[in-house]
């Protein structure tokens, strides 16, 4: 399935103008066909999977409670 830099845009949540010097740099493979350019959306599935690890990880994180006052329990 191919999308449009707008397309891209959204699904990865970035400008289009973003996407559109990636495609440029030939950082994101894309084919132009002469008015716009298409790209694969195959391409993105493992940077979404980093994301999704990624918050997943922060989730956790920012869900552990905060650990008592060290000074308390400090016993010289």
């Amino acid at each position: 399935m191919y999308l449009t830099i707008k397309e891209v845009a959204e699904y990865l949540s970035l400008s289009e103008s973003y996407i559109k010097s990636l495609v440029l740099q030939g950082e994101i493979r894309a084919v132009h066909d002469g008015t716009q350019y298409l790209i694969n959306k195959e391409q993105f599935n493992n940077h979404l999977e980093q994301v999704e690890t990624y918050k997943k990880l922060i989730a956790e994180y920012l869900s552990e409670p905060i650990p008592e006052d060290l000074d308390v329990k400090d016993e010289d």
